[in-house]
């Protein structure tokens, strides 16, 4: 069985192209395009399973990584943007037309993330962004229908790819996260 993460991974990854620092992202409507210009390489590129993220059709995995926020500004057809959940953590804010994620913000002082967007860098017709390095969230592919007797293939796959399976995300980001909780308590 062939097994898709993504198309941006699924005939190898890439690696970032030596000071590479940004571009664009586009929609995918037909003309109109939502533009998001990203003034930064992005960190911690890596493949989600989690079932908010925004996925190309056919995909398992989406593919986000993280910027400050302050290199990202909507550059064409802001209009056009709407935030998916305004309950949700990261407000990701996407195209209304054709339902593409642009960018996610989160706006929550006390996050540990705050300052930080996340995009989806395959949605850029430059090349150059930072690679993938990791799986994140994968058991949550199943709350989306992925059969959990696939699972073992699916994490064999993205071991194959380079990708280290795990279901929260990397052990630097986890270590963050809790340094940051530690920190303000």
């Amino acid at each position: 069985m062939s097994i898709n993460i993504h198309p941006a991974v699924d005939n190898g990854i890439r690696p970032a192209t030596p000071g590479f620092a940004g571009g664009t992202l586009l929609c995918d409507c037909p003309a109109d395009k939502v533009e998001v210009t990203v003034a930064s390489q992005t960190a911690h590129n890596h493949v989600c399973g989690c079932s908010q993220c925004w996925k190309p059709a056919g995909a398992l995995f989406s593919q986000v990584a993280v910027v400050p926020k302050e290199a990202v500004s909507v550059t064409a057809n802001a209009d056009k943007l709407k935030v998916v959940n305004p309950s949700a953590t990261i407000l990701r804010h996407a195209c209304r037309e054709c339902g593409v994620h642009m960018y996610g913000r989160i706006e929550k002082q006390d996050h540990p993330f705050y300052g930080l967007d996340f995009v989806h860098t395959e949605r850029s017709p430059q090349s150059g962004w930072a690679a993938p390095e990791f799986a994140a969230f994968v058991s949550s592919i199943i709350e989306t229908g992925t059969p959990p007797e696939q699972m073992g293939a699916i994490r064999a796959r993205l071991v194959e790819l380079g990708l280290p399976p795990y279901d929260c995300l990397s052990p630097p980001l986890m270590d963050a996260i809790a340094a940051h909780v530690a920190k303000s308590r």
